[in-house]
């Protein structure tokens, strides 16, 4: 994978956020440049700062509804990879506002893609949306790639509205003879160190425990597939790597998540993760808070990444919540060496890779 990304010039939106921050620091360990295109961190603290990584990308604020701005940026930098991660990421904020919601992730996507139009030199690009962008009915199996996209709430419609946005620009100007190719990541249910976003389970208890609190459970007997942050981005990095060389991904989504047996309730995720904090207290609300959607049940069927890029997820949930636990242990301890730290996990989990025969770690 490092000789793939290597001296290559890759813009990433939404590198400020969680799962941006992650790539970007991935990305930078590559040995690629990285030019960062976001509004500024979504928390404080956040993983972005705490890790220094303005010391290590090209860091650009920009609001990607700014249309002319990012068409000037991608003429001027001409990236080799683009990975769009940015987008306004929260069920319940998207209640709150959904124009914005809508706004950020429709239209943000469509400036994203009209900037790449006009690009003659030799792109890849992966759009991430989300495991939300499909029609959720609570069936117990995985969704695929071919399943109903929508939803019921805002932050779900938006991200089904992405994908027809995506669909309908790649048929119309993106043939597969030209200089640009896209494809489509989705994941969802991502845990890892460095999130501080609200209303999120993993973030909603490091704050109350770090403070002698009991975290309150909204919806305890949720059940999700739980993977760490690397897992979906180790995938994203795969497809990008995949698609550079393959025409016949172009245009394609894929899933990536992992295996169904790993689906844990939110009351199993955080009892995992009280193993590894003697704090740990918590408490179920359930049917005290207000009645916003929050689907019970959601997966993916992860087939078609194993059958065209040959990946599959590396950790267990056991490994993944103590991966996660141990990145905010490191981090109140010794917050100065935190990018030391966020760097020896990806090796630790790039070495989990090479061990279990995965075939971009080899």
């Amino acid at each position: 994978m490092k000789a793939k990304f290597a001296s290559r010039t890759v813009l990433l939106t939404g590198h400020t956020g969680f799962k941006g921050s992650w790539l970007a620091a991935w990305l930078w360990t590559l040995g690629a440049r990285v030019i960062g295109v976001a509004l500024d961190p979504p928390s404080h603290p956040s993983h972005f700062e705490v890790a220094g990584l303005t010391e290590t990308i090209e860091d650009h604020r920009l609001d990607i509804r700014d249309d002319d701005f990012l068409k000037r940026l991608l003429s001027q930098t001409q990236p080799d990879f683009v990975f769009h991660l940015a987008a306004q990421p929260l069920v319940r904020q998207s209640y709150l506002d959904p124009v914005e919601t809508y706004q950020t992730n429709v239209l943000g996507t469509l400036n994203l893609l009209e900037a790449l139009r006009p690009m003659k030199k030799r792109c890849t690009a992966v759009l991430i949306t989300s495991d939300k962008c499909y029609d959720n009915v609570e069936w117990v199996w995985g969704y695929r790639e071919t399943d109903a996209l929508g939803g019921p709430d805002p932050y779900s419609a938006s991200k089904g509205a992405a994908e027809l946005v995506i669909r309908s620009h790649v048929k119309s100007f993106f043939p597969k003879d030209g200089p640009v190719r896209v494809a489509v990541g989705r994941a969802g249910n991502v845990i890892g160190g460095g999130d501080w976003a609200a209303d999120r389970i993993v973030p909603d208890c490091v704050r109350s425990w770090a403070t002698g609190k009991s975290v309150q459970l909204r919806n305890p007997h949720s059940t999700r597939p739980w993977q760490h942050v690397l897992e979906p981005l180790s995938g994203y990095l795969t497809l990008a790597s995949a698609l550079s060389e393959r025409p016949e991904l172009h245009g394609e989504p894929f899933n990536f998540g992992p295996p169904a047996q790993q689906a844990h309730s939110v009351l199993e995720l955080v009892q995992q993760m009280s193993k590894h904090c003697d704090q740990a207290r918590w408490e179920d609300v359930s049917g005290k808070d207000d009645a916003s959607y929050e689907s019970g049940l959601l997966k993916l069927n992860c087939d078609k990444a194993l059958h065209h890029l040959k990946w599959h997820a590396v950790l267990n949930f056991e490994e993944t919540v103590k991966m996660t636990t141990e990145w905010y242990q490191y981090y109140h301890n010794d917050p100065q060496s935190i990018r030391e730290r966020t760097v020896a996990q990806i090796q630790e989990y790039t070495h989990f890779a090479a061990d279990r025969g995965i075939a971009w770690a080899q």
